[in-house]
């Protein structure tokens, strides 16, 4: 082996590297310890001048793993070498971090197929709770109105609560039960904003008290409606299940509680949370409600987690941390569904700002590929699923019955908490003020860190703090390149015709957007390391990539604190495990490098906070990926799949970068990582992942919806001025009829349709306002549609006002779903309205979406509103001062079904899930003139 390095400093030679690692070597004399040392600690990144820099030439037959590299180096030429100091060898580098990652992953679904805990203590039947689920889903779909849902679970659900109280009637307990059939109306900020209105729909409400009474009560609340094309076992059906054996455990104590529960089995939240509003704004219990329960899903099956609390009133939170038995929680959830991120709602929102009562969210999130179709059956619930949900809430609920701060929540109502679990094993709260102080604490920690090694005699000038600068520079650049590499990968497929590969082959976008990710960032820092850094110590290299990941980790954990937020626990984990993780190994470090030792210590630092991070990407594409098969034909799947696999490798391998400064090479890893990117894009260009399923086992359907209707427009005489019929086809998701052409080739681009602004919603029967998500869509001529009880739609009286308003009074009677749409002409405006609080709300880019339904037996709906009329006509616009438009859906009976639906559902392949009904869309144009006639028009849509 032949050694170039300058006569000014003396090299000894080593002849043996550990196989384990290559060694970064300086030998040194006895004498100069001290002076080695202090130099060890001074952590700045100093170039080596050309003329100084050492490398070792491999003699010919050397083996690789034998080659050692000194890249010790001091600016004083009369300095004595440095220790001997190891780099981790490429494999062994690439081994212990894919193994760790591999090795939490596994921790991670390992604890959640643990559903419970422990053995049961035997106070909850899961056994018995499973025969209610099956009892309740075996009448099929339960939409409200129809005699399933009205008549068919409210009897059975009357029928066990009769029998629970006549076997407890002895008892220290008084249970009355109370059938509610509520009207009201309300507006809400949800898809975009819309205002709803429902009439004698069902909600059974059930009191379990002292026998003496009870004036605080806790609410507990599930819903036994679906919509109308699945039998809703986890949404909700499942949850009610576990209610009703909660009810009788409960009932059964020897012990009488010290306050009472109200089971609230509402059958009217499908209906975007309708039967909840009229429990809470008029049953007469509702005033005795101090706290509630949510029970819900957005999936099916698996352990349910606490996702929302509050507002405020932190003893909710220690009360499930407390009592729960199986606690599975977080506030990083509740956080970003609060956000809006996710395009979903709860009665918890009906019971927080209708109710003004604090509460917690439950629910199942698991498998969301299959929510709201006909795969949500019972037989794919497990019992464990209902055994520890039903441990639980019944745990959490006799805690909170028997609390004082119950009976004056108002007295512990400020403050916030955090709350997260680690793998489902125990639960961790702490209020928001207390998190606040830690999380200053630890960043002032870490900041202390970096600034005293910003004053170490050797750093002095600003030297580290440039070099720290420089590097965080490098770090952010990578992440910003590496992003947009894998964007623009994302793109290449969405032009190829490949989108949502993933989507039934979720490991596949792992491959290639986690391959491409990894990769590039791996690249950018190799070729820092070697262009850029060129003759700096690797080991003094590796010491300050850990400080720009402390550094990003720390000014994240104090954005987040400043904001108020309680997530930031996150970053605080981040930050306080690897510091006291790298002051513990330090002196291991500073004498002998990246070791065996050293590696596997330091990984194992890091463990508790990265297997927390995992379980929180593990929830973000459990929630996020079925999503994707719902969310519109708008959003592009891949830009969000990508980026969520770009993001969470960025942030997994935060702590991970400094072990590329303490390797020799990264080329066999750039090497495997290219590879895996260029055969995972090959075969997803060739097609070879198909988007959807169609197995029983494990199915992913692609959602669309069919609606047969007929389409009928008035002018301003009130003549019919068009008409057409046909059936109408929405996709929900990213690849519109793409997959369908080639099975029903008369489903094709040559019908799609195409928005007509002058009508509301397009001239279109949509049944919630989600135009803006679903702008492609397909109408198929048809012949008309002839429901048996068609939509009688009145205007009974049009007035101006002494103000100058004129207004309008309609009755409409029609089945149990309709959608009513009101779009003012330019210059026109609505002022009030009978419907909600009396404001019109939510204007949808000049259009008002109103929600209508109705339980059995419902009168005329009557409505009026006032708008104020244009000053002067557009010539432009249509005539008029307001158009006026009903739609009906038949999603039940005789009416739902036609012959051409049920000949094209046939056509579609199994991995299709169509959801298809009848519909009808009558639309009017109504001028400013007023008449003194109360019956002015009168308008009965038969088809």
């Amino acid at each position: 082996m032949r050694i170039h390095a300058p006569p000014s400093l003396s090299v000894r030679f080593v002849p043996h590297c550990d196989p384990s690692v290559v060694r970064e070597k300086s030998p040194r004399g006895a004498a100069d310890v001290e002076l080695t040392e202090k130099m060890e600690s001074d952590a700045a990144v100093r170039r080596i001048k050309p003329l100084v820099t050492h490398r070792y030439a491999a003699q010919d037959g050397e083996r690789p793993s034998d080659r050692c590299e000194d890249n010790g180096y001091s600016d004083d030429p009369k300095r004595k070498p440095e220790v001997r100091l190891l780099l981790l060898r490429e494999g062994l580098a690439a081994a212990l971090l894919s193994g760790f990652v591999l090795l939490l992953w596994g921790l991670v679904h390992l604890s959640l197929q643990q559903l419970v805990i422990g053995k049961p203590s035997g106070e909850f039947n899961a056994g018995r709770a499973r025969q209610h689920l099956e009892k309740i889903t075996s009448v099929g779909p339960r939409p409200v109105g129809s005699q399933e849902n009205e008549v068919l679970t409210v009897n059975y659900l009357l029928e066990q609560i009769e029998n629970i109280r006549v076997r407890t009637a002895a008892g220290p307990h008084r249970l009355t039960v109370d059938v509610q059939r509520p009207t009201g109306s309300f507006s809400i900020d949800f898809l975009g904003g819309f205002t709803s209105f429902y009439d004698r729909v069902t909600n059974i409400a059930v009191k379990l008290e002292p026998k003496d009474g009870a004036q605080h009560l806790m609410l507990a609340n599930c819903h036994f409606d679906t919509v109308a094309n699945s039998p809703g076992a986890s949404d909700d059906a499942v949850s009610c299940a576990v209610m009703l054996e909660v009810l009788h455990a409960l009932a059964n104590q020897s012990t009488p509680l010290h306050h009472g529960v109200v089971f609230l089995f509402n059958g009217a939240e499908e209906n975007i949370l309708q039967a909840s509003h009229g429990f809470i704004t008029q049953h007469p219990w509702a005033k005795l409600v101090r706290a509630f329960i949510n029970l819900e899903a957005a999936g099916v099956g698996g352990k349910e987690v606490v996702f929302q609390t509050g507002p405020e009133n932190p003893w909710l939170v220690q009360a499930y941390v407390h009592a729960a038995k199986h606690p599975f929680a977080s506030v990083v959830g509740q956080e970003v569904f609060q956000s809006g991120v996710i395009p979903s709602d709860t009665d918890f929102r009906i019971y927080r700002d209708f109710g003004n009562i604090p509460g917690i969210d439950l629910a199942f999130i698991e498998n969301g590929f299959i929510y709201h179709t006909k795969y949500d059956t019972a037989n794919r619930i497990l019992t464990g699923s209902i055994q520890r949900a039903g441990d639980n809430i019944l745990a959490v609920l006799k805690h909170l019955v028997t609390s004082e701060k119950l009976a004056d929540s108002s007295e512990y109502r400020h403050g916030n908490m955090v709350f997260f679990d680690l793998l489902g094993v125990v639960a961790v709260a702490y209020p928001a003020r207390i998190g606040t102080i830690v999380n200053y604490m630890v960043a002032s920690a870490t900041f202390l860190y970096l600034a005293k090694k910003a004053s170490l005699p050797g750093n002095r000038g600003g030297r580290y703090v440039w070099d720290l600068a420089c590097a965080t520079g490098v770090v952010v650049l990578g992440w910003f390149v590496t992003l947009l590499s894998v964007l623009i990968v994302a793109l290449l497929i969405t032009l190829l015709g490949h989108s949502m590969f993933w989507y039934t082959h979720f490991y596949a976008a792992i491959c290639l957007y986690g391959a491409a990710a990894t990769g590039k960032m791996i690249l950018i820092q190799t070729l820092a390391k070697n262009l850029y850094y060129g003759g700096v110590r690797l080991v003094e290299l590796g010491s300050l990539y850990f400080d720009v990941s402390l550094l990003l980790w720390g000014c994240s954990l104090v954005w987040l604190t400043q904001r108020g937020l309680c997530s930031a626990y996150v970053p605080m984990l981040m930050v306080a495990f690897p510091l006291i993780t790298r002051l513990l190994l330090m002196k291991e470090f500073k004498h002998r490098g990246a070791s065996l030792k050293y590696s596997g210590l330091y990984l194992l630092g890091l463990a508790l906070p990265y297997v927390h991070f995992m379980f929180l990407i593990w929830v973000v594409f459990e929630i996020f990926t079925p999503i994707m098969g719902r969310s519109g034909t708008e959003i592009p799947p891949e830009v969000v799949m990508a980026s969520l696999v770009t993001l969470a490798i960025i942030v997994l391998s935060s702590y991970f970068l400094h072990f590329i400064y303490l390797v020799r090479s990264t080329k066999w890893i750039l090497a495997a990582l290219g590879s895996t990117f260029v055969v995972m894009f090959l075969l997803v260009s060739a097609g070879l992942f198909f988007p959807y399923s169609g197995n029983p086992n494990s199915p992913r359907p692609k959602r669309i919806f069919l609606q047969h209707t007929t389409r009928t427009f008035h002018n301003l005489q009130g003549q019919v001025e068009s008409r057409d019929s046909g059936i109408w086809i929405n996709s929900f998701d990213f690849t519109a009829v793409q997959h369908i052409t080639p099975h029903i080739p008369e489903i094709n681009d040559s019908i799609r349709t195409h928005c007509r602004e002058d009508r509301p919603f397009c001239g279109y029967p949509w049944f919630l306002p989600v135009k803006f998500l679903s702008r492609k869509n397909w109408y198929l001529p048809a012949p008309k549609v002839s429901p048996g009880s068609p939509v009688e739609f009145n205007l009974l009286s049009k007035e101006v006002t002494s103000w100058g308003t004129v207004k309008m009074t309609f009755s409409v009677n029609g089945p149990s779903h309709m959608s009513l749409y009101l779009m003012p002409h330019r210059g026109a405006s609505l002022s009030t309205w009978s419907l909600g609080d009396g404001t019109p709300q939510f204007d949808l880019n000049g259009e008002y979406f109103v929600f209508y339904s109705h339980g059995l037996d419902a009168p005329t709906w009557t409505f009026w509103f006032e708008i104020q009329p244009p000053t002067e006509p557009d010539p432009a616009g249509p005539e008029g001062m307001i158009s006026v438009a009903i739609s009906t859906h038949y999603f039940f009976g005789e009416d739902r079904r036609t012959a051409q639906l049920e000949e094209i559902l046939h056509k579609f392949p199994t991995w299709a899930f169509p959801s298809s009904w009848v519909s009808t869309y009558d639309m009017y144009r109504i001028g400013a003139q007023a008449t003194t006639s109360l019956m002015l028009t009168t308008r009965i849509l038969a088809a």
